[in-house]
């Protein structure tokens, strides 16, 4: 047993203590002076994680766009998760719009979901945070504004070992999953242009489409409506076909006719044959070649962009004006929309940023429409939207006033009337709407059409019935008079 005058003093303890004190700083002053800061960072991360424990697990981040293009495996973990519950997940936001058939349910706070997947034990977590507040500012105004930026991501959690399964089976399969998911209660979006919250920013703002126009009740010849089904349905089993040829896969439609012709009521029954989402966007909203890649970047797969009365919806500068100065015209490229940017849009390099994209044009007047746009390979399909035919009449018969024996009555002699005058099936449908009679409303279409048919005949004949512009004489044209 050691003896009481073996233990040191408390003041020979005191000045060891010092004295170890002082070499240390001492030997950290040198260490601070000889090593650079980097280097000691580097050794001392070194020696902690020799010591820490390894940890078994590894966790993915799927974050919610990836740079400025939509994450669809983010989208799709939402969809997959939601038919999930867990009692550790205590927070959801529930709406329903008015045409959705269920209730949706998303995340609304930071939680976790187990699942596994062929004996696999994987943890998804939902994380949504606030981010720092951003300046944007105008180039044209000076004016700007401040947008706080917010990270909503998940997080899959799992044994190391499991990485490549995790990868190349359990993602794809949560893809396929979500993708029937979303099918069995697909709802056609209806998606237009909204300020975004930034002062100069576009964002798309969706609403169901409500619009119930489907093939079945389109006023168009049966030969058209068989064509169009059958180009669409050939399309959409094509895509090993676009992939072998090194093309975007994508289609091409031009819709051209008279006002009130059907063309809106075709491309709404498309998107409902489809069950894809429609993007109408309206190129006067648009200023910039950048900003229209921008929003084609944030649209989906499988939707349909349109772009109704391309002749006259903006005027493309490209084309319109003779530019003799390169520099100019390149600075000006980032300040307004030129048609080379739209035709980048249509087949260019941007064109291939979504698969199974649907993209449609209308117009009244096809003739005023720049070449550039009807070169072959950018509207796959010209799809001439004309006047109501004897054909087409009994479909909107059978719609209005749910006739579908036409043999008898007013329609012998509105089958004639309709072959020999320009009516558009809109016309027509404002008369079947005029009475709960069917009679009433046939014999007062009769009328219409009589007189509709007297109209085109004045407009038809010219000013000086004797004399054309070329000077020959005529004989004078007999104007029939209106019963």
């Amino acid at each position: 047993m050691a003896s009481l005058s073996s233990i040191p003093s408390a003041s020979s303890m005191f000045q060891a203590y010092a004295s170890m004190t002082a070499s240390i700083t001492l030997l950290k002053t040198m260490l601070n002076q000889v090593v650079p800061r980097q280097v000691q960072y580097y050794i001392v991360s070194k020696i902690r994680s020799y010591y820490r424990p390894h940890s078994s697990n590894i966790t993915l981040v799927i974050g919610e766009k990836d740079g400025i293009a939509i994450n669809e495996v983010y989208n799709a973990a939402e969809i997959y998760l939601s038919a999930k519950t867990s009692p550790e997940f205590q927070r959801f936001r529930v709406s329903k719009k008015p045409k959705d058939p269920n209730v949706n349910v998303k995340f609304g706070n930071c939680g976790k979901i187990t699942d596994s997947f062929e004996g696999i034990q994987l943890v998804w977590r939902y994380v949504h945070e606030a981010g720092a507040k951003n300046f944007s500012q105008d180039g044209d105004s000076g004016r700007g504004n401040f947008a706080s930026e917010k990270r909503t991501y998940f997080e899959l959690s799992f044994k190391k070992q499991h990485k490549e399964k995790i990868v190349n089976c359990y993602i794809p399969f949560v893809l396929e999953k979500a993708k029937v998911m979303s099918d069995e209660k697909k709802v056609v979006k209806l998606n237009s242009l909204a300020n975004g919250p930034t002062y100069n920013s576009i964002l798309w703002d969706s609403v169901n489409l409500e619009h119930p126009s489907t093939f079945e009740t389109l006023a168009l010849e049966t030969a058209l409506k068989k064509a169009i089904i059958e180009d669409l349905d050939r399309f959409l089993k094509s895509k090993e076909f676009y992939r072998r040829v090194g093309k975007a896969w994508k289609r091409g439609y031009l819709l051209y006719g008279p006002p009130g012709t059907g063309k809106s009521n075709l491309i709404a029954a498309i998107a409902n044959y489809l069950k894809f989402d429609i993007y109408d966007l309206d190129l006067s909203h648009i200023r910039r070649d950048s900003d229209l890649r921008k929003l084609l970047l944030s649209t989906k797969n499988r939707s349909i962009l349109v772009i109704e009365d391309i002749d006259c919806s903006v005027d493309l500068p490209e084309r319109t004006q003779n530019r003799t100065n390169h520099a100019e015209y390149g600075r000006s490229r980032d300040r307004e929309l030129t048609l080379g940017g739209l035709l980048n849009f249509i087949d260019g390099l941007w064109s291939s940023s979504a698969d199974e994209r649907v993209i449609i044009f209308t117009t009244n007047h096809k003739e005023r429409l720049d070449p550039a746009l009807l070169r072959p390979g950018r509207m796959d399909m010209h799809i001439h939207m004309s006047y109501l035919t004897s054909e087409s009449f009994k479909v909107l018969a059978a719609n209005y006033l749910e006739i579908h024996d036409t043999r008898q009555g007013y329609f012998r002699e509105i089958e004639e009337l309709i072959e020999g005058v320009q009516v558009t099936p809109a016309e027509v449908a404002e008369e079947l709407m005029k009475s709960e009679d069917a009679d009433v409303c046939l014999g007062g279409l009769v009328n219409f059409l009589k007189r509709k048919r007297i109209s085109n005949t004045e407009e038809e004949a010219p000013k000086d019935n004797n004399t054309t512009h070329d000077g020959i004489q005529l004989p004078e044209v007999k104007r029939r008079k209106a019963a």
